[in-house]
């Protein structure tokens, strides 16, 4: 059966382009969404490399809400240049965030996600299936979250909730101009914030597992 994001309460974690897309997005459809994130306007402050972070943004959306029907990660860091050259705190960092923060989050949501037979969605981004050089240890924290997300999916199969890993390509999001270390190559004119959004929100009404970057068009 598809699944409704009307009266759903949906947590949104991120507050960059991305984010703020997919909070406008999920409200459109009929959600009440709940911000998280480490800066701006946010309901709920987080930090994906607190390992107790996704139990504060429980305790804040049961309490708040009642009910936590979904959460979206929508978070993460990137660094360029050769691995060779890349200093081994900027290395642990990648990891940290967009590796380790989605699967200590989910791990902490997944009894709210349980009783609710909720959705979980996490955006690697195309280098999960493509890694690029120049961008090894990016690349590796999205392949091993996207890894983790597979399996999660499996260990999840008879409970009703939905993993889904989204991997767009390029994405005006403004995170390139915001690196780490390192300086972005010269990248094509990337996708819309608000195009990709909406994507992910049609994928959360029909339970799609996998978005690809070729489902992107």
């Amino acid at each position: 059966m598809p699944r409704t994001l009307d009266g759903a309460v949906v947590a949104v974690v991120g507050t960059g382009g991305l984010g703020r897309a997919l909070a406008t997005a999920l409200a459109a459809h009929g959600a009440t969404v709940v911000v998280a994130g480490r800066s701006g306007a946010v309901d709920v402050p987080l930090d994906l490399t607190d390992a107790d972070a996704g139990a504060t943004l429980v305790e804040h959306v049961t309490r708040t809400h009642g009910r936590l029907d979904g959460v979206v990660i929508a978070a993460g860091v990137v660094a360029f240049g050769e691995l060779a050259d890349t200093e081994d705190a900027v290395v642990e960092e990648l990891l940290l965030t967009n590796a380790m923060g989605p699967l200590w989050l989910a791990k902490r949501v997944l009894p709210a996600l349980r009783e609710s037979r909720g959705f979980l969605v996490n955006i690697s981004g195309m280098v999960a299936a493509t890694p690029m050089p120049g961008m090894a240890a990016y690349s590796a924290s999205k392949a091993a979250a996207a890894a983790g997300l597979a399996a999660l999916r499996k260990e999840l199969r008879r409970a009703g909730v939905l993993v889904c890993d989204v991997q767009p390509p390029h994405t005006e999001t403004g995170l390139a101009t915001r690196p780490l270390a390192g300086t972005a190559p010269r990248l094509p004119q990337g996708l819309e914030p608000e195009v990709v959004a909406e994507r992910i929100v049609a994928a959360i009404e029909a339970d799609q597992p996998l978005v690809s970057s070729t489902d992107f068009g």
